[in-house]
């Protein structure tokens, strides 16, 4: 058995979008790959037959996503199959094509362009449809204009392409550019005459809609700005007949995660953000919409809402909640796993899932329940849940379980000083011996609040077959364990600061394998901005790698998607109320005190961690003479280790293991 290789990755299958059709017949969902040669992803749809058990391939154009179900035997898709498509959007024309193919045979058939850039569609009744989609301030209501009105208003976008005009923050958004005066509108159309009706207005962001039991009337949830963006969002009803909205919202000052309706009444989730502020772990409530009276189902209830394990296996999105018959099921992070709930509308919750890892995504028709997840240390495969027992349905990666060496994480607790229970984890790297030590490298996720748990992390299984010892654990600050355990703002870099070091020290005192002497650390975002931390405040670790970091708290507030209202919410503080509080949290206010060689990792389109933090704290430490590196991913943003172009997801990971490599085993 091999160890983990750099370019298994290139092998890897992830799955998305897992649909049932409506008598429960069939699966439909994403399969994607890498293509190295093209430095993209390949996409294609899957079925699963659920009479018979067989898993066939539908689509192999590789470029083909989306998929919802029209019946029992016909699906509507997105594909980019159409290399005139695939230009036209490259010249900038807002552009959705959509394909229909027979399940039970025959080809996919092009059957309806939308002129948007279509984020989610929903069939509500025959030839008419709802979809969300961007909507440009700059293109006005550009599917009104005639074909040469089009040519004329996209020529004009194509001379302004050198310049940005910026009147409202946020104005870019990571992964989705410069995103001033655009907005996430929801729309209706007609595949009959052709008809577009805008539903919201062009200031309204759409967050939210809801699966309609009967397809009249629709729940959704939008964020209405100008100028700029708050947290707060509002509640509404559409209803289909006639064409009307209806403002729903019962408190002004509070952030709806999801709505849905259950025996004609609309159960929603969501918090006021009075005492955990904007990360705080939402309640259950129902509406009743004709008396008006909103009543808390789940006082008690202290989780988040989808699943916030940490992966570096997946891609594409999957489905997290979802109402059948009289449940609505969920997907919540408990500890380090990610389970799937149903609740009632009585505030009945029941765990259906127990297994070790994370649901990723699932979809339920009549009560049968089938996932995505990652489970037993397994990349991502197809499960049925049966009676809480989950039946394994697909093979897609199953040869890595059999062909490589999979370091299995080895999990203890412990308390810290004021009595907190901790849980971390240990990997044994690919050439263990007993008696033997090896160097270690902490990992420290992003978030703060996700977790890290039992699942497959290509990163740190690369690390442990390159001769590494892998540590890891969930600090205060991480998810999971409710809103206190959760709750670090204004505390950053001394609690959780703590909490990691107390774990190294546990680590090393319980596993004697471990050297000491030669511990690197590296983490993401959040784990970026620890990762500047510690080396400020302790030379114990021999070589640190920060990707996509935090460095100024100051900077941060000014330049990035977020940095206005989460800088404040997590700090109680901007730069003008107090900015010593701000500039006290910052890594690079002890950048003078660093003596670790350091790498850093950053994208030049990451606008959730601006590219100024990696250079802010690499240009303090090259001042300061400390051995440093800066490595720039053209093109890349915050989640370049995720979903980043195949290539640059092989190069960092080449580049972060050189460096421990030279620091860690230089007298090997």
């Amino acid at each position: 058995m091999g160890k983990i290789m750099l370019e298994d990755l290139l092998k890897f299958k992830f799955l998305s979008s897992l649909v049932v059709s409506p008598n429960g017949g069939k699966l439909a969902f994403v399969v994607h790959e890498m293509n190295k040669d093209d430095n993209s992803y390949n996409s294609n749809i899957w079925l699963y037959d659920t009479t018979t058990g067989s898993l066939s391939q539908l689509t192999s154009s590789n470029r083909d996503s989306s998929p919802i179900w029209l019946d029992d035997s016909r699906l509507l898709f997105v594909s980019w199959r159409d290399e005139k498509d695939r230009k036209r959007k490259e010249d900038g024309e807002p552009l959705t094509p959509f394909y229909e193919i027979d399940t039970s045979g025959g080809e996919a058939k092009r059957v309806f362009e939308l002129p948007f850039f279509v984020e989610r569609i929903k069939k509500i009744a025959d030839s008419v449809f709802l979809f969300t989609a961007v909507y440009d301030h700059k293109l006005g209501e550009f599917w009104k204009l005639s074909a040469e009105e089009k040519e004329k208003v996209l020529k004009a976008l194509k001379d302004e392409k050198d310049y940005e005009v910026l009147d409202e923050i946020p104005f870019w958004a990571n992964g989705a550019g410069f995103t001033n005066k655009k907005r996430v509108g929801l729309f209706r159309y007609n595949v009959q005459t052709q008809d577009i009706i805008p539903i919201t207005d062009e200031f309204s962001n759409v967050e939210y809609i809801s699966d309609s039991p009967d397809g009249k009337t629709v729940l959704y949830i939008a964020n209405f700005f100008k100028d700029v963006m708050k947290m707060p969002n509002d509640l509404f009803l559409y209803d289909v007949e006639k064409n009307e909205t209806v403002k729903l919202t019962h408190h002004d000052h509070f952030m709806y995660m999801l709505a849905e309706f259950i025996d004609g009444k609309v159960i929603f989730a969501g918090s006021d953000m009075k005492r955990y502020g904007i990360n705080e772990n939402p309640k259950f409530y129902v509406l009743d919409i004709s008396t008006q009276r909103v009543e808390l189902i789940t006082p008690d209830f202290d989780l988040d809402i989808g699943n916030s394990v940490n992966s570096d296996c997946r891609y594409g999105r999957n489905r997290i909640v979802k109402v059948d018959g009289k449940y609505l099921y969920f997907v919540s992070t408990q500890w380090h796993d990610s389970q799937l709930f149903k609740l009632d509308i009585s505030g009945n919750i029941e765990q259906l899932t127990f297994e070790t890892g994370s649901v990723d995504g699932f979809d339920v028709a009549n009560g049968r329940i089938f996932f995505v997840g990652l489970r037993n240390m397994k990349l991502q495969e197809l499960y049925e849940l049966i009676e809480r027992q989950e039946k394994q349905l697909s093979q897609f990666n199953e040869w890595v379980q059999k062909e490589r060496y999979i370091s299995r994480p080895e999990r203890f607790t412990f308390n810290t000083k004021d009595g907190t229970t901790l849980e971390g984890w240990v990997m044994k790297p690919f050439n263990f011996e007993p008696g033997k030590k090896f160097p270690a490298i902490l990992e420290i996720h992003g978030g703060p609040k996700t977790a890290y748990g039992e699942v497959f992390v290509h990163e740190m299984q690369l690390l442990a077959s390159e001769g590494y010892v892998v540590i890891y654990c969930n600090p205060r600050g991480s998810d999971g364990r409710g809103n206190e355990f959760a709750d670090i703002r204004g505390k950053y870099g001394t609690i959780d600061y703590e909490d990691i070091m107390q774990f190294v020290d546990e680590a090393v005192k319980r596993y004697e394998f471990i050297d000491e002497n030669k511990i690197g650390v590296t983490g993401g975002s959040y784990g970026g901005f620890m990762t500047n931390w510690i080396i400020g405040h302790t030379d114990r670790f021999k070589a640190a790698v920060s990707q996509r970091s935090i460095a100024n708290w100051i900077s941060k507030f000014g330049t990035t998607d977020i940095g206005y209202f989460f800088v404040e919410d997590q700090h109680f503080a901007t730069p003008w109320s107090n900015y010593e509080k701000l500039w006290w949290h910052s890594p690079m206010k002890y950048a003078d005190k660093v003596k670790t060689p350091t790498l850093f990792i950053h994208s030049d389109e990451d606008y959730r961690c601006w590219l100024v933090e990696a250079i802010q704290m690499f240009t303090s430490l090259k001042y300061h003479g400390v051995e440093s590196k800066l490595v720039i991913f053209k093109g890349e943003n915050h989640d370049l280790s995720r979903t980043g172009k195949p290539l640059h997801r092989l190069r960092r990971l080449k580049e972060i293991i050189e460096w421990f490599d030279k620091y860690l085993k230089a007298n090997e």
